[in-house]
């Protein structure tokens, strides 16, 4: 990868501005083909020292609301054990194709344990079982501990165990150097570190998968500080889709919650 400045850009990755952090706002726009397909809006607070809260609402957008429909809004509250994302309650609710999705997850002794689920029986997809829902945390709670693992370390070396209460993966992140994002429409711009990540289900598939959804699959996602005084964020993420093909999320807007 080629980057610019590695000193300027780690002290400002490590910088304890980041701990002061307010509640932020950001929007993504998600791409297929060069056109919009998904609007992404997130709310990050892990200005706490010891709680952090992520919110996430996505729908469909463009063409793709043309060929389905979809949203979803996604929270979790959880608090840090050092330097380890700990969730104490995860809920995702929308809609799929006109059919409503809800799941509740709290977390006791760090064990996922099952509050809702909606629809509560689904014949078409097999049960995760009991055995690999322990030890594992929430997709939003694995990307609040890659934001403190890079203000930690300026690295991307993590693992996590996601359960999300029909699925269960591996994802597995690692540094893969520096790159400058260069202006691009409304996307920000500047230096950020580029992370590689490796994402697997294991568990909880549909009866119809295909045999792709069981290998890995590989992604990108580039991290940073996007103003002084935010904490490391996803600035861009290119990530394959299974729908809609390879998709990039950009950062376009930032601002107060």
């Amino acid at each position: 990868m080629r980057w610019r400045s590695a000193v300027a850009l780690l002290a400002m990755l490590c910088s304890p501005a980041a701990a002061r952090a307010e509640p932020l706002r950001a929007v993504y726009a998600v791409q297929a083909a060069g056109m919009q397909v998904v609007r992404v809006e997130v709310l990050f607070d892990l200005s706490g020292p010891s709680h952090y809260r992520i919110e996430s609402r996505m729908n469909f957008t463009g063409v793709a609301s043309w060929f389905t429909s979809g949203r979803m809004f996604s929270r979790v509250d959880g608090v840090w054990v050092g330097d380890a994302a700990r969730p104490s309650r995860y809920v995702s609710e929308g809609s799929w194709r006109g059919e409503p999705r809800q799941v509740a997850l709290d977390y006791a002794g760090g064990q996922p344990v099952l509050r809702q689920i909606v629809p509560a029986h689904d014949p078409d997809r097999e049960p995760v079982p009991p055995s690999l829902q322990t030890h594992t945390i929430d997709s939003l709670s694995a990307l609040a501990q890659l934001s403190r693992t890079l203000e930690e370390t300026g690295g991307c070396e993590e693992r996590a165990a996601i359960f999300d209460g029909r699925r269960r993966g591996n994802v597995v992140v690692r540094t893969q150097g520096r790159d400058y994002l260069p202006p691009l429409g409304a996307a920000w711009t500047g230096e950020a570190v580029r992370c590689g990540f490796t994402a697997r289900q294991i568990a909880g598939f549909r009866r119809d998968d295909g045999e792709d959804t069981r290998e890995p699959q590989e992604g990108t996602a580039w991290m940073a500080r996007p103003r002084p005084g935010a904490p490391i964020l996803p600035v861009r993420v290119e990530m394959p889709g299974r729908w809609l093909g390879r998709l990039t999320a950009y950062l376009v807007e930032l601002g107060p919650a």
